[in-house]
């Protein structure tokens, strides 16, 4: 294990998040709030990361070993220090929330613990969404689009951070590939911003909730979430929050004009037609229970949930509690696929259903025909055996610590529905989840316990396990 390039990079982004406490404390600046949580924050980051930095290591070079572990640091890091702000504003005292909404923030989930966000100034406001702007596309990827590393160590930092079974590049050089990343990333937030503002949403609110919507999380600036907005501007929303739940390899397809590979993406097609599928089921289950009378305001309640939680934004328009079983059913299994690959969105991701759904598939014509050969395909290519293995390892590790945070949370006495779903919405990367922790609730209630277990399962959700898990393995510290 080379240390001192594993703190060289943890200290690169203390110091991109410390230079980036300036949009937070602009906001606060434009509405006469205080500047001080902002400015200690940053003192604080820019000392720590000066001292990482102070030299660089001779090879500057990350073997996979480094790379998710300079990966699992640096949001652990991150969520320390991003956390200060909450603590020099008042808006808690509480460590544990203070770790729990910075997390939260970052990790793009939106579970929060403010009882009244109204409440709160303006630049924490921002911040809490900035949070998710920053950690949707990844920190480590915006470092790599603006600080030159050697070789392979570009593409171990991507491979640990991209959420994902697989991550590629999509240019030679995977500087390159960041930078494209967040061309688009970026591009396509200040579309949502301006498209809102022209439906003459708040300026205010329009950058909030596109910081929102671009990362996948779901903190809003509202105590009623997205329910006080326009249909029209509920409806764009939908469709942003659907839009970055694509593979961002789709768009680049787009950009140079590549369209048969886009449109061959078969994750891509899964992800519209799941979509497509449960808005259907749950626009009908809502008409049918009675629970809504109008057809039209049904399909735009059950497309706007259902582009929320698939893409684990977290957003909501409408009290979910109050929905039938077989619509919050959908809404949870939802929570468990997730988004596509190379998206900012969460989840065991579409392309994961789609390889173990291949693979059953072929074992079950090996056990008719043990002779046969027969290979798993996707996008007309066959898949590397060694990605459906692991995909099938992830997700037995990922059941593992599911279970294991259930039980953790259920000391906390709460009814079955909230218990699993707080795990569910954190794990996921979702936000909300059902009963007490619903569209409409929070995480205030929960025991400290709970929270810094909830707090974890982000982290691990985000990172897609291994990053945080390789942080507790003692291997991972031997020199050699």
């Amino acid at each position: 294990m080379e240390i001192a390039i594993v703190f060289y990079v943890v200290g690169m982004a203390l110091l991109i998040e410390g230079a980036l406490m300036i949009v937070p404390a602009a906001c606060a600046l434009i509405y006469g709030e205080s500047l001080m949580p902002f400015f200690l924050t940053a003192l604080i980051c820019f000392g720590i990361g000066i001292i990482f930095t102070r030299k660089r290591p001779e090879s500057g070079f990350l073997f996979s070993r480094e790379g998710y572990v300079a990966t699992g640091l640096t949001w652990v890091a991150l969520a320390f220090t991003g956390m200060l702000p909450f603590l020099f504003s008042g808006a808690t005292d509480s460590l544990a929330d203070a770790v729990f909404e910075t997390v939260s923030g970052y990790t793009t989930t939106g579970s929060s613990i403010f009882t009244s966000v109204e409440d709160l100034p303006k630049g924490i406001l921002m911040w809490r969404s900035f949070m998710h702007w920053i950690g949707g596309m990844g920190i480590l990827v915006f470092m790599l689009a603006i600080v030159p590393f050697s070789g392979g160590t570009q593409m171990n930092i991507m491979k640990a951070e991209s959420p994902g079974p697989s991550i590629s590049k999509i240019l030679p050089r995977a500087q390159d590939s960041a930078r494209v990343l967040y061309q688009i990333y970026t591009v396509m937030t200040i579309a949502l911003i301006a498209t809102l503002i022209a439906l003459r949403m708040p300026v205010f609110d329009a950058i909030c909730i596109s910081f929102g919507a671009a990362g996948t999380g779901g903190f809003s600036v509202l105590n009623t979430g997205c329910a006080t907005y326009t249909i029209a501007q509920q409806i764009v929303i939908t469709i942003g929050m659907i839009a970055f739940g694509v593979n961002f390899s789709f768009y680049y397809f787009l950009l140079i004009k590549k369209l048969r590979l886009a449109f061959s993406m078969e994750e891509v097609r899964a992800y519209i037609l799941i979509i497509l599928a449960a808005i259907a089921l749950i626009s009908i289950d809502l008409i049918y229970t009675g629970v809504y009378t109008s057809g039209p305001i049904a399909v735009k309640d059950a497309a706007f949930h259902v582009g929320s939680i698939i893409t684990t934004t977290g957003y909501a328009t409408t009290d979910c509690n109050l929905w039938p079983n077989l619509s919050q059913g959908i809404l949870i299994l939802l929570m468990f696929i997730g988004a596509c690959a190379g998206s900012t969105g969460g989840g065991i991701k579409v392309s994961r259903v789609l390889l173990m759904a291949k693979a059953y598939k072929r074992e079950l014509a090996v056990a008719l025909h043990p002779n046969i050969v027969k290979r798993v395909h996707m996008d007309g290519k066959t898949a590397d055996e060694a990605v459906v293995r692991n995909t099938g390892v992830y997700i037995f590790i990922y059941f593992v610590i599911f279970t294991i945070s259930v039980l953790i949370v259920s000391l906390d006495g709460f009814d079955w529905l909230t218990t699993f779903t707080s795990v569910a919405a954190t794990y996921n990367n979702i936000g909300p989840g059902f009963g007490v922790v619903g569209t409409m609730g929070n995480f205030s209630s929960l025991s400290d316990l709970s929270k810094w277990v909830l707090s974890l399962d982000m982290l691990i959700g985000r990172l897609e396990i291994f990053p945080i898990m390789l942080l507790f393995a003692k291997n991972t510290w031997r020199r050699f």
